[in-house]
């Protein structure tokens, strides 16, 4: 059973009253209300925000919704990237016109058998002198977007930029490529090693 609400008697209005009169406010600005205002008075409702256009069933939101791509696409991050080697060298190598001295196949292996493989193809190559080889991604299966979280296809491809500039190969890699058509295109990069010192 629901309990009855309790009103103030005259003797509690006039000391809480006294009380009210003594205190500092919280929020100044607000206008302070009496006892019995402040315990029997209903929350207000909000006024509507002047943002808030009014909407009617049927009509067409004026709203665009951001792409739901979360991340560049990994040809525009390579792209975008400083030329750090000779230009002269650089150009003959994005027209396809430097022969690799390596290469390595990593398209159909999953990340965690990629990832060392990668290690240690860069390595040998550093440890042997190479200045330039392949490493060939593949280009990823694509299949249709059906789901609201966006989905990246070509996993190597996009991952295997990230695993060059990062520790330790980051200190021996000094330009990174995709690949002209004739060594695999998008499903390939050239990477261009440091001197060995």
């Amino acid at each position: 059973m629901a309990r009855r609400p309790r009103h103030l008697s005259a003797d509690e209005k006039a000391l809480w009253d006294e009380v009210a009169k003594r205190a500092t406010p919280m929020h100044p600005t607000r206008t302070q209300e009496t006892a019995s205002e402040a315990l029997v008075s209903k929350p207000k409702p909000a006024p509507p925000s002047p943002d808030i256009k009014p909407f009617r069933i049927g009509t067409r939101s004026d709203t665009k919704l951001p792409s739901n791509d979360l991340a560049p696409k990994v040809e525009d991050s390579v792209a975008r990237a400083p030329v750090a080697m000779d230009r002269k060298r650089y150009q003959q190598m994005k027209r396809g016109k430097l022969s690799p001295e390596a290469r390595i196949d990593l398209h159909g292996l999953t990340m965690a058998q990629a990832h060392p493989r990668l290690l240690s193809f860069i390595m040998n190559s550093v440890a042997e002198g190479r200045r330039f080889v392949l490493v060939i991604t593949g280009k990823g299966k694509s299949r249709p977007d059906d789901g609201p979280i966006p989905e990246r296809h070509g996993v190597l491809r996009h991952q295997v930029p990230h695993w060059l500039n990062s520790p330790p190969l980051r200190s021996h890699v000094l330009q990174i490529s995709e690949a002209n058509r004739k060594h695999g295109g998008l499903g390939a990069y050239y990477v261009y090693l440091r001197r060995p010192r």
